[in-house]
């Protein structure tokens, strides 16, 4: 298990039973008129027939509970409970893939049903205490406990060597790494009210099904059923690890409410503090953050970057769109001298992309930002949210692709944001001042001579004194301005960096609180 699990693996983590008694007589009657179960005939319909029937009755938050000697496990207890390599799924088959799964316990107390597929036939993965090595013997508890999630491994950095690169754990959680990195930020099947002040409803994955891969296959595919008072939902996970790990994402939801602000490919990652935002932080790194930055690739071909800050107070914003072509949280700044970090090496941490298959329609990329006091906590979300509610009663498809990697997955003629600093203003306490970085493609052919400007817009208090200047140290331009607010609370900032032909870079959003 990875060190880095120990962070941000403290979600909420859902509940979770047996199928057949989280469906209770639906199964049997599913088995009965002929369609396919969760053991048995399987087939691309199965998880959404099942949800389907899920959605039309009211929810059974399941059974939790757990020996004594395991219901109440610290995080290193937890730990100390491994799962034997050598008793992997599929291990010794010669595939490009195994799987290892997780005990029960600590935050992860539901038990998570898990079935393997081969030739169309679904069984359930049995357990077994033996599957585990124990520190403390008096945690090996004899009964069928069962799992409480799943890691998939495959030779993604060497060659003939299996290393864990992707997670399903805790609700509706996943996560994963491209080649060389390590774990960050998280993915999750559905958001539900995410920072709204009456709280947050946490869905979670409560079965899944494993399609065992044929030799020399360089993916694998899991099936998951979603589960919450809200909705049900139907996910196929195509999987292919590499340089970028990408995630082809089917999904089919069955709400059992009316929902009005939904989630569409969560993103959850944590920004402590960087150039930009470091007010009330004393620490000695340059900047500790899993993510930097929202980035959006609009309907209407707008490339959008926002700096993410560690606020004082919730900010949750809003950036309309129709038929998204992208989204998602990005660390772009790759040196370890961006972090300093020798222990948490926030340089290898992923960014993640959502790439939206087919039309979204319109509605909205949204993202919170949660204050937090330190670097343990989870206090990003991005999400898509649809215009319209999703009603009870109703079917909603969303397919989309993640990558999981260095950048986004596409190159882009445009001139990108290399950094964002923030600071004070000398002999001015009521202003801040402001520099951002531009570097990219159009400083490669574009003339030595050309005239860079920039026009910063404010929605409250003014902006003065803008220097657009060369910087030979990033062979880009930089731009520098200062920022009044006056009596506002909050502004949102933007510019973009201009020839006198028009914009040649990204457009840089920022949202300024005190």
């Amino acid at each position: 298990m990875s060190a880095n699990v120990q962070r941000r693996d403290v979600i909420k983590a859902g509940a979770g039973a047996t199928l057949a008694s989280l469906v209770g007589g639906a199964i049997g009657r599913a088995h009965a008129e002929g369609l396919a179960n969760a053991t048995g005939a399987f087939d691309d319909n199965t998880v959404a027939q099942i949800a389907r029937r899920l959605a039309n009755g009211p929810y059974k938050g399941p059974d939790q509970t757990l020996p004594k000697a395991l219901s109440n496990l610290n995080f290193d207890q937890f730990r100390s409970i491994a799962y034997r390599p050598d008793r992997a799924l599929w291990a010794g088959d010669n595939l490009g893939f195994d799987v290892e799964f997780y005990p029960r316990g600590f935050l992860y107390k539901p038990r998570i049903e898990i079935y393997e597929v081969q030739n169309g036939q679904a069984a359930a993965v049995p357990y077994s205490p033996d599957l585990f090595t124990y520190a403390d013997p008096s945690l090996r508890v004899e009964d069928n406990l069962g799992f409480a999630g799943l890691r998939l491994r495959a030779p993604i950095n060497t060659p003939g060597v299996m290393e864990e690169f992707c997670v399903f754990l805790g609700a509706s959680y996943f996560r994963a790494v491209g080649k060389d990195q390590i774990y960050g930020l998280s993915a999750r099947g559905f958001a539900d009210g995410t920072g709204d002040p009456k709280g947050e409803e946490f869905a979670l994955f409560r079965a899944f099904w494993l399609e065992k891969p044929q030799p020399g296959v360089q993916s694998v595919v899991i099936h998951a059923l979603l589960d919450s008072p809200s909705l049900t939902g139907a996910f196929r996970f195509t999987i292919r690890p590499g340089d970028s790990t990408v995630f082809d994402v089917q999904s089919t939801l069955f709400p059992r409410t009316k929902i009005e602000q939904s989630g569409i490919a969560p993103l959850t990652g944590m920004f402590y503090f960087d150039g930009n935002d470091r007010n009330h932080i004393d620490d000695w790194r340059p900047a500790a953050h899993d993510s930097e930055a929202l980035q959006m690739w609009t309907g209407a071909d707008q490339q959008l970057y926002r700096p993410l800050r560690n606020p004082l107070d919730l900010q949750f914003s809003t950036f309309s769109d129709t038929s998204p072509r992208g989204f998602g949280l990005m660390q772009r700044r790759r040196s370890f001298h961006d972090y300093e970090d020798l222990a948490l090496h926030y340089e290898k941490r992923p960014s993640l992309w959502i790439e939206p298959i087919g039309d979204w329609g319109s509605g909205w990329v949204d993202l919170v930002e949660i204050p937090t006091p330190n670097e343990v906590n989870d206090n990003i979300v991005a999400f898509w949210r649809p215009k319209e509610p999703l009603l009870a009663g109703k079917e909603y498809s969303f397919t989309y692709r993640m990558y999981w990697g260095w950048d986004a997955p596409f190159p882009t003629p445009l001139a990108r944001i290399g950094a964002t600093r923030v600071g004070a203003v000398v002999d001015d306490k009521t202003a801040r001042f402001f520099a951002i970085d531009f570097v990219g493609a159009p400083f490669e052919h574009l003339p030595k001579d050309t005239h860079f400007h920039v026009s910063p817009q404010a929605s409250a208090g003014t902006i003065r004194n803008v220097v657009v200047e060369p910087n030979p140290e990033i062979n880009g331009w930089r731009t520098t301005f200062e920022f009044v607010p006056g009596d506002a609370k909050v502004a949102d900032l933007s510019c973009a960096l201009e020839t006198d032909t028009g914009p040649v870079s990204e457009q840089w959003l920022y949202r300024w609180t005190p």
